[in-house]
């Protein structure tokens, strides 16, 4: 027996009493709705008794009101009379608005009526219009004549009054023979639904029996095969290369691997049951700051985590690791937390190897600039030399006044291109604040003479006051690698455009707010990249230059942009008419700069 198949008994042992007991119900409720009809039957009788009571009543009151007033003549004795005639025609008319009269009751309702209003009019005004004219009423025939009418309206009355008192018993004998049958009825349909409730739920519960034995032993056998695939990730979790610490949700380890055994310094039971920041000690490399703890991370964040670049392992032993990790929370069947798996490798080699291709493409950079430099310097001191020996020879006092301005001029000149050699290998400690413009004049500058040997024309468009927060000796090498690039993909008599784009602070994409900055365009009009190759460009070691190139410049300079919380994207034509490569960077105007994106 499956679960599904469980759950169904279970619903279905659960439905059946519902279902009994909402017939059960709807059965009581058509018995009590039919006792309800014969109560209300019951009362409609008992309000027309009430009804016939009243108006007896109000007669009554007329007739002794009359017959004293007969006998004293005194209109006080007539009061009763004239309250009680006033009443009884709203009466009669209550009466015959009742619900459930039927034709019996109204014929007998109709003769009262007929026979009140020939009283009033045959003996009662006669007998008051007789004593208001000072005669004398007390003549015995006609005395006899209203006891007879009147006689006639009481037996009407006690007529009415029998006729609705026997219906009543028989609504009442009705009712009492409903309520019988109800509670015979509720009897036999308990009886039934209960012995149909216990054969059923007997019946599922031997298959439920039957199933969990069943169950047992399919459990047994799943948990000899759980245990052997236990052994079997362990056999992998141990023959994994990284280190693997797994901890409760308190951020207790309960397990190491032996390669996190190596790292941390820590043995197996050593680390059991500590806090994972006992065994796992991270700081920052370059600040020395305590990073957060994996576990505190990932239960903030409830998701997958990275450590960030630039973190130092602390082993048992004090020495240091640059280690890569990452978190992941263990999930329990509720979706929450119930762990933490941490997975980390030592990355120290993989640093120094990183650090060294940063070096050698910084390396190349120079190397190519080498003879750029080295020209542009060489040309002005030509010119200082031969305004000095012009000076010397024989020119006039105004001659050798123009001649030392000029020299003056080459030797700024000079000044200026050393200036910027430095600026491209300045390091500097924290960003700081860089004229995109100037720093764009500078690299031109030093490229003008290798420009005028490619034959390249260059195209400017930098507006002033656009400033970044950046480290700048970085920000020339990506420029110089970008432009360099340019140049020699436009080959002789090609252009290159560099532009820059500021976006303000109020700038918005899509209906989105976008963060105040600049953009830099390095535009060329060669040949365009192939497809083929624009997948790889910013892939380490893959060069297009042959042995001109090392493969590190766009690789390094994506690390760069990245590192200062910018982009950097590359589209590229190839068609006939519209070929051409465009490099376009974004920079933030007040970047979070990302430490280790170097």
């Amino acid at each position: 027996m499956n679960l599904s198949q469980f759950n169904r008994i279970l619903r279905q042992v659960f439905l059946l009493p519902v279902i009994a007991l909402l017939l059960m119900a709807v059965a009581l409720y058509l018995q009590i709705r039919g006792a309800n009809s014969t109560v209300n039957l019951i009362q409609e009788s008992n309000a027309r008794i009430a009804q016939v009571s009243r108006i007896e009543k109000l007669i009554l009151n007329e007739e002794s009101g009359l017959r004293g007033y007969e006998n004293t003549s005194d209109n006080r004795f007539l009061q009763p009379y004239l309250a009680a005639s006033s009443s009884l025609q709203a009466e009669f008319d209550r009466m015959q608005t009742l619900p459930g009269l039927d034709s019996v009751e109204k014929h007998y309702l109709d003769d009262l009526i007929e026979k009140h209003q020939l009283w009033q009019d045959a003996f009662a005004l006669p007998v008051i219009a007789t004593i208001r004219a000072g005669g004398q009423v007390r003549d015995v025939d006609l005395n006899l004549r209203g006891k007879i009418m009147m006689d006639d309206i009481r037996q009407d009355i006690a007529d009415t009054t029998h006729n609705a008192e026997q219906r009543r018993s028989a609504r009442i004998e009705l009712w009492r023979r409903q309520v019988r049958q109800m509670e015979w009825f509720l009897l036999a349909l308990a009886l039934c639904v209960g012995i149909s409730i216990g054969l059923f739920t007997l019946n599922r519960l031997h298959a439920v029996s039957s199933a969990y034995k069943t169950s047992l032993d399919v459990l047994g056998r799943r948990a000899e095969e759980i245990f052997q695939s236990e052994q079997e990730l362990r056999t992998t979790l141990a023959s994994i290369g990284d280190g693997v610490i797994t901890c409760d949700a308190a951020g207790r380890v309960q397990m190491m691997n032996p390669v996190a055994v190596q790292l941390t310094g820590w043995t197996q039971a050593e680390a059991q049951g500590q806090p994972l920041e006992a065994i796992f000690h991270i700081v920052n490399e370059k600040t020395r700051d305590i990073v957060e703890n994996p576990v505190a991370k990932v239960k903030r964040l409830n998701r997958i985590v990275g450590l960030a670049n630039h973190t130092v392992l602390i082993r048992k032993d004090k020495t240091e690791l640059n280690i890569a990790d990452s978190g992941a929370p263990i999930r329990d069947r509720t979706d929450g937390i119930a762990g933490v798996v941490m997975v980390f490798r030592d990355i120290t080699l993989e640093r120094k190897t990183q650090d060294a291709l940063l070096a050698n493409e910084k390396l190349a950079v120079a190397g190519r600039l080498a003879a750029t430099i080295a020209h542009e310097i060489h040309n002005p001191l030509d010119s200082v030399s031969n305004l000095l020996y012009l000076m010397r020879n024989g020119a006039s006092k105004e001659e050798s006044e123009q001649f030392m301005d000029m020299a003056e001029q080459e030797l700024a000149r000079v000044t200026q291109i050393s200036r910027a050699m430095l600026g491209l290998y300045r390091e500097s400690k924290a960003p700081v604040q860089v004229d995109l413009k100037e720093m764009l004049q500078e690299i031109l500058l030093l490229m003008e003479h290798r420009f005028s040997d490619e034959r390249v024309t260059i195209h400017t468009d930098l507006p002033s006051s656009v400033s970044v927060d950046a480290f700048p000796a970085e920000l020339r090498q990506v420029f110089t690698n970008l432009i360099a690039n340019a140049a020699e993909a436009a080959g002789p008599g090609g252009e290159v455009r560099v532009s820059i784009t500021p976006r303000g602070p109020d700038a918005y994409s899509n209906g989105i707010k976008q963060e105040p900055g600049a953009t830099v365009l390095i535009a060329d009009n060669g040949a365009g990249i192939p497809d083929d190759v624009r997948p790889r460009l910013f892939q380490p070691f893959f060069t297009t230059k042959g042995e001109r190139g090392t493969g590190l410049g766009l690789w390094v300079s994506r690390g760069i942009i990245t590192k200062h919380g910018g982009s950097i994207e590359l589209d590229s034509d190839t068609g006939h008419s519209t070929h051409g490569t465009v490099v376009s960077v974004f920079l933030a105007t007040k970047p979070t700069i990302n430490a280790g994106g170097d």
